[in-house]
């Protein structure tokens, strides 16, 4: 019997068509056309794979009672009914808050699986216990509950379990079982005490809540929780660089999520986040960075970040040329996505901003930046026409405009060649309106989300 798939097909045909197209057949050759028929449906259950929101959470696996939390969040019944049933052994005074968490039957999910089942031959298996729980997250559990009672205890056992808590967090179940409120909470423990956080404690705390955000439906949680965003913002404002870094990053982690955005720009975050960018720390100045950079995709962000002084401090840094290349490149990035707005277009103008971006165009070899700079030099010919002549001035002197358009990227072309249309409309002798490029707004930056 053939055992491929274009095998099985081209087997099939064959059988089909001496079926239909013959004067006569044998039973034989109906038996070997459903043989082959029957062997297609079952390579075809055996290659198709699950699609990912039927696997549960927890177990990767296919779900066989899926129930939704209060949270929105959706696990086969079996293990995060277990999973709560031993958190409250260990937490009984959670009993009332966890008794709300009631597990919903996902009628809709439940029918898709029951479907995708049916069309593929396959037997929904029955629930199961301990099978799924014993093989991902019964060591992880029996790990897990220690260290969460211990957060609650002398601060040496917070720190031990603080410190292992940070790497159970890089595993994928184990965030999911984060997804409660009351599971961020039990982790915030350690706050409630008056006395100043140990450094070594507080370290692990901001990676764990770091490593937690990883996961998609964590980042609104985390961020919703007030407790845990001024335990960032605490941590941002002083201690070590490293510690500043780390709470930077979770905020870029969290801010990746829209919803997030208005949430920590509310916050106060941002002052903080551009205090670290100006410290001159090459890895908390990329945290920093991608943090605000996430951040100023909602727009009322841009005029907190430039109001902040963080036009001034990115020109400094970069005037200076004490930055590698990726540190440029992404804080030219930041430059044009705040120069979309026309307060950064202003702060740019006061801060010798126009000289430095044709210096760019003149001297840079990288691309990108290169293009960026020929995109905030766009925005400020449009926006601010006394500009207009030092740019002119430059032209005429050195053609500095006129190389880009002949040797930049197609970006950076057509960025130059707004710039050459607003110069010569702007001659003495016109009166016409400005036509500036109909894609005032910068090109989406090549490495928006730089990994923190």
């Amino acid at each position: 019997m053939a055992n491929t798939e274009a095998e099985l097909k081209q087997k099939l045909k064959e059988l089909i068509e001496s079926i239909v197209d013959g004067d006569d057949y044998t039973i034989h050759t109906a038996d070997n056309a459903i043989r082959a028929l029957f062997a297609l449906k079952d390579l075809k259950c055996t290659v198709s794979p699950v699609p990912p929101h039927f696997r549960c959470p927890l177990s990767g696996n296919l779900m066989t009672d899926p129930v939704i939390l209060t949270t929105g969040q959706t696990f086969d019944r079996p293990l995060i009914q277990r999973w709560l049933n031993d958190i409250l052994r260990i937490y009984p005074q959670s009993h009332v808050v966890l008794n709300r968490c009631l597990l919903a039957p996902n009628v809709l999910l439940q029918g898709m699986i029951s479907e995708w089942c049916k069309d593929r031959g396959i037997n929904l298996p029955k629930p199961v216990f301990d099978v799924h729980h014993e093989q991902l997250t019964e060591a992880h559990i029996h790990r897990l509950h220690p260290l969460l009672f211990k957060l609650s205890l002398s601060v040496s056992e917070q720190k031990e379990a603080a410190k292992e808590l940070r790497q159970l967090a890089k595993i994928m179940s184990v965030r999911a079982l984060f997804g409660t409120r009351q599971m961020i909470n039990i982790l915030l423990r350690p706050l409630s005490s008056e006395a100043p956080l140990d450094p070594e404690l507080q370290d692990d705390l901001i990676a764990a809540i770091l490593n937690l955000s990883i996961l998609d439906s964590n980042k609104r949680l985390l961020a919703e929780n007030e407790k845990l965003i001024a335990f960032l913002i605490d941590s941002l404002k002083s201690g070590a660089v490293q510690t500043r870094s780390i709470a930077a990053a979770a905020l870029s982690s969290m801010s990746s999520l829209d919803s997030n955005k208005d949430i920590i720009g509310r916050s106060g975050a941002i002052k903080y986040l551009v205090d670290l960018l100006e410290e001159g720390d090459p890895l908390a100045m990329r945290d920093a960075g991608s943090a605000l950079f996430r951040l100023c995709c909602a727009r009322e962000n841009i005029v907190r970040t430039v109001r902040e002084g963080a036009v001034q401090i990115i020109l400094g840094k970069l005037v200076n040329h004490i930055l590698v290349d990726d540190l440029v490149d992404q804080l030219v990035s930041m430059l044009a996505l705040l120069a979309t707005h026309t307060i950064a277009v202003e702060a740019l103008v006061n801060h010798g901003g126009v000289r430095f971006l044709l210096d760019i165009l003149r001297k840079s070899t990288v691309e990108r930046v290169k293009e960026n700079a020929a995109v905030i030099l766009h925005l400020i010919c449009y926006h601010n026409r006394e500009k207009r002549e030092e740019i002119k001035e430059e032209e005429l002197a050195n053609r500095t405009i006129s190389n880009v358009v002949q040797n930049g990227s197609a970006t950076a072309k057509r960025k130059a060649k707004s710039i050459l249309n607003c110069l010569r409309i702007d001659k003495p002798t016109s009166q016409n309106t400005p036509n500036p490029d109909p894609n005032p707004n910068p090109d989406p930056n090549p490495n928006p989300n730089p990994n923190p």
